[in-house]
């Protein structure tokens, strides 16, 4: 039985100190996540204590057939979704780059400038499936669970975000040699 186990276990059981160290091992995490979806750090941080209440209020209802991240992560996708609601701009829309959380979230200009291109080309469903596959390092079945697609929709999708910031980052490249 792993340490995370153990600590469901407890949690489980009615221990809000064993949640409270599930809390910590994904909180950094999952901010990171909401930062990619959110308008600002406050929305993020909104979103991350609501998925963490849901998380506790709920936790007898997780099932140890599936990794506990994908649980929490898709409390996290809900409750990102809840806060943009239904008639709200694209966040990419909303961002500017001197204040952009996912700018903020992500220290190295290269893989930075990956992901806010990322952002800009890929729809909302693709772009998170690429960061939990990519940033998150979740398994194919784990991100389709969590994103309530098939596999296959999963493996097509991530194919397609791939070839899509490949095309883009090419054309950048062609365009700033064209004008170097």
């Amino acid at each position: 039985m792993t340490d995370e186990s153990k600590l469901i276990a407890a949690a489980q059981a009615g221990s809000a100190d064993a949640f409270c160290g599930l809390a910590r091992l994904y909180r950094e995490r999952l901010l990171r996540f909401l930062l990619t979806r959110c308008a600002s750090f406050a929305d993020a941080e909104d979103a991350l204590q609501d998925t963490l209440i849901a998380a506790f209020r709920y936790i007898h209802s997780y099932d140890s057939r599936w990794r506990f991240s994908t649980w929490l992560y898709r409390i996290a996708i809900r409750n990102a979704a809840k806060l943009r609601g239904p008639d709200t701009v694209d966040i990419g829309d909303l961002r500017d780059e001197e204040n952009d959380p996912l700018q903020q979230c992500i220290a190295d200009s290269e893989t930075q400038n990956l992901w806010v291109s990322a952002r800009s080309t890929l729809n909302d469903e693709v772009f998170t499936a690429m960061w939990l596959r990519y940033a998150e390092d979740m398994s194919v079945n784990d991100i389709s669970t969590t994103l309530d697609r098939s596999v296959s929709w999963t493996k097509v999708n991530l194919m397609r975000g791939r070839r899509a910031l490949e095309t883009q980052m090419n054309s950048a490249a062609n365009q700033s040699e064209a004008y170097g």
